[in-house]
């Protein structure tokens, strides 16, 4: 769980409403910007969170929806059968850095915030750090980071995380696992004609 939203670079900071009618095609757009196309490093995501806590639930249900996708371009990690917390975090980054030969990292998180970003969810570059908010010395994780904000922030936030809506929860995870399952289907048929809008806007 990462408590604060604007961690690292925020000049690369988009933020989409979650149950707008275009938020997945926006999701998967600002993905295909980022992702190295060009290159062969795997395409990796990584779900941060626990079942145990509604509001942190939100990484492990996305992987766990991406799982029943059967994603071929993109590798996902971290799901409610297996999930991957502030316990293993460190384990399991080294493991998919034995597994994959210079991945390229897309983490997931969910994040607490201001009450008017509620259901926003965020596309930025450089790392999500988890567990930065509650002083816990756990690793950043991605290249990129997509944080979903669940609730609000300030006060007694494991509390809050407690006590988080699932409803709201889930719908942001359906979100989030359909813009990258839309990703994945452009990037798989690596049709670069439709890619094409993406090179364009990487070059301007």
């Amino acid at each position: 769980m990462n408590l604060k939203t604007s961690l690292f670079d925020r000049r690369g900071k988009v933020s989409i409403v979650h149950d707008d009618s275009n938020a997945a095609e926006r999701l998967a757009r600002e993905l295909l910007l980022n992702i190295p196309f060009v290159t062969m490093r795997p395409i990796v995501f990584v779900c941060i969170g626990t079942d145990r806590s509604t509001g942190d639930s939100l990484g492990p249900l996305v992987g766990s929806l991406l799982e029943e996708k059967k994603l071929h371009s993109f590798f996902v990690y971290g799901t409610l059968d297996e999930p991957i917390h502030a316990v293993n975090l460190a384990d399991k980054l080294r493991e998919i850095n034995a597994i994959h030969a210079n991945p390229y990292v897309i983490g997931i998180d969910a994040c607490l915030g201001r009450v008017k970003s509620v259901g926003i969810i965020q596309v930025g570059n450089g790392p999500v750090k988890p567990g930065a908010g509650v002083n816990k010395d756990l690793p950043a994780v991605g290249d990129i980071h997509i944080t979903g904000i669940v609730n609000v922030s300030g006060f007694m936030e494991f509390f809050v995380l407690q006590n988080t809506r699932l409803n709201l929860v889930m719908k942001m995870a359906k979100t989030i696992a359909l813009g990258i399952y839309q990703a994945n289907q452009l990037y798989q048929r690596g049709n670069w004609t439709e890619l094409d809008w993406a090179e364009n806007e990487k070059t301007n």
